[in-house]
């Protein structure tokens, strides 16, 4: 088992696997598909370097250490998420339903990191958590 690959203690498949499910894996992305319903709350998990796409509008809170931040989405959104460490909870009235592609290539730099900097959005300001 590799300590950070996609069976690892933090991977979010094995941390909330009723939330969690690998729709596709190949040797380059591995895709994951999200759902939960409001109330819901994930365990700490990491995801790599990734690009999110919602299938439904939710609003979440997202907690990284001591730090956290509200993020509400509509649909069809895709947004890239650095990657990160938290803990998710569906802090809204409807149920959330999303995919994350990941990437398996580290990033160039050698870090965590793309379009937006350490943990940001590509496509809107620099934030430091994801919407997952």
């Amino acid at each position: 088992m590799e300590p950070d690959g996609p069976h690892a203690p933090d991977d979010p498949t094995v941390t909330d696997p009723e939330h969690y499910r690998v729709v596709l894996e190949n040797d380059r992305v591995r895709v994951l598909e999200y759902r939960d319903v409001p109330g819901a709350r994930t365990h700490p998990h990491r995801h790599p370097d990734s690009v999110m796409v919602t299938a439904t509008g939710f609003r979440r809170r997202i907690t990284s250490g001591e730090r956290a931040v509200e993020v509400e989405l509509e649909p069809g959104q895709v947004r890239w998420l650095a990657g990160q460490e938290h803990v998710g909870e569906n802090v809204g009235t409807s149920p959330t339903h999303a995919f994350f592609v990941e990437l398996k290539e580290p990033h160039p730099g050698g870090a965590d990191g793309g379009p937006g900097g350490a943990a940001g959005l590509a496509d809107g300001p620099p934030a430091p958590l994801g919407p997952a």
